[in-house]
Order: C-alpha cells, then sequence, then structure tokens
C-alpha cells in the first residue's frame, strides 16, 4: 500500500505536472504476470521515470545502506526505497550479482516486473555501453519475457555529476518482447550469455538512439578519468615550461 501512496498520492503527481514524461509502446509490457525490463542508464533519475509509466509496480536492487542507515533519516529512507519498489542488495562483495541474481528471481517467480540495467553504472557520457551478461543469465534461467526499454531525457534532468539539471520531457519507450526459449538450459554457456546480452544491447540501442561503444562503462568512467588527468599534467607542465622561459 505505502508503494501505491508513494507513486499516485506523493512523488507521482508531482513528477508528471512538472516533466510529463511521455511514453511509447506500453502496450509491450504484460498487463500481468512476470517479465523483464532491460534498460539504459543515463540518470539516477531513470528508475523513478520508467516505472511512472506503468500501472504496474517494477522492482529494482539497491544498496544495501539505503536500507541500513540509522535513525530517523535511515528510516524515511527505508521508506522510501521499499516503496518505490527497491530491494537491498550489497554490491560491495564478490557475491554481489549472485545477489542480485536470486533476489529477481524471487521477484520474477512471484509474477511481478523486475527492472535493471545490464551497463552496471551509468553512462558518464550519454553513449550505451557494453552489457554485463547477468541479465542473459537471468532471462535464460527464467523464461520470462524480455522488453528492451530506453529512457531518453533523464540525463538532462539530472545530469552525471548534479543532482538537478533543467526540466524537459523524458520519453520512456518499451520494445518488442524478446523470447529466447530457444536456449533453454545453455544459461552457463559464456558465448550463449554473449550473444544475448549482445542482442538485449541492439535493442536498447535502436530505442533510444544512443551511439554503442563495445567496452563496459566502468572501464570507459575510468578512461576518461585517465585521459583528464593527463590533459591536467600536460597544461601543467606546459604553464611551468611557459614561467621558465
Amino acid at each position: 500500500m505505502f508503494y501505491w501512496f508513494l507513486k499516485w498520492v506523493a512523488i507521482g503527481p508531482l513528477l508528471r505536472l512538472v516533466f510529463r514524461p511521455q511514453t511509447e509502446g506500453i502496450e509491450n509490457v504484460p498487463d500481468e504476470g512476470p517479465a523483464l525490463l532491460v534498460c539504459n542508464h543515463l540518470s539516477y533519475a531513470d528508475w523513478l521515470f520508467m516505472p511512472l509509466t506503468l500501472p504496474r509496480r517494477v522492482t529494482f536492487v539497491a544498496k544495501a545502506e539505503y536500507f541500513t542507515t540509522p535513525g530517523l533519516k535511515g528510516w524515511f529512507q527505508r521508506k522510501f526505497f521499499a516503496g518505490a519498489g527497491q530491494v537491498p542488495i550489497d554490491r560491495s562483495g564478490a557475491s554481489a550479482a549472485e545477489g542480485a541474481l536470486t533476489s529477481a528471481q524471487r521477484v520474477l517467480d512471484k509474477g511481478e516486473l523486475f527492472g535493471i540495467f545490464p551497463e552496471g553504472t551509468r553512462s558518464h557520457d550519454g553513449k550505451l555501453y557494453r552489457g554485463k551478461t547477468g541479465v542473459a543469465r537471468l532471462a535464460l534461467l527464467t523464461g520470462v519475457p524480455v522488453i528492451p526499454t530506453a529512457v531518453v531525457g533523464t540525463d538532462v534532468v539530472a545530469p552525471p555529476g548534479k543532482k538537478f539539471g533543467r526540466v524537459t520531457r523524458p520519453v520512456v519507450r518499451f520494445g518488442r518482447p524478446l523470447d529466447f526459449s530457444r536456449y533453454e538450459g545453455l544459461e552457463n554457456d559464456r558465448y550463449i550469455l554473449r550473444s544475448v546480452t549482445d542482442e538485449i544491447m541492439y535493442e536498447i540501442m535502436t530505442l533510444s538512439g544512443q551511439e554503442y561503444v563495445d567496452l563496459y562503462a566502468t572501464r570507459a568512467k575510468e578512461q576518461a578519468k585517465e585521459r583528464a588527468k593527463e590533459a591536467k599534467d600536460d597544461e601543467s607542465s606546459a604553464a611551468e615550461r611557459s614561467r621558465a622561459s
């Protein structure tokens, strides 16, 4: 009940009034039964706007810290994230991927919708990065429909590194369900998992219009930081040479 209060009475109407999100392909999401919503990840606001366009609850995994903070702030935080369809997962350990997989299976076994961001982290530059194969393994283990999903414009509302950017109308696009039943029983074949993941990412790319980069987002961020550091060092060296001359 708290989820419906949160969505329709508290935050939902405000977000709809201010941002007026647009939806395309909502008929591709089943009215009942389990489905896996696989989405690109431009902003921390993605998990708010994507479910907002649907009449059904969408569950995601969230950092365990959101559920363990003590005090009054922690109580409100737990209520907020639990009500918004988040389930806690410790993402710091080696078993994080398995924990997320188990949580997702529980949600899908109950006939609900589960949302996942296969890039694993937000895009720092608006490009679409290589998907992690956990999404394929989950799809093959559960056999549920896979709905490729794209959010567009959330990185304008909440750009990387900022809490808020500017008001725009985000668009949420739901693609036609993908069926991977032909790969049943092959959830441990790494070549099949990569093939399924790449197929899903291709559909997301088509829906979002993003440029695709065949590199994991975490590595891309590291490279961007390395280039920024090198550029800064070069500037410092040039300034020192200028002063010396």
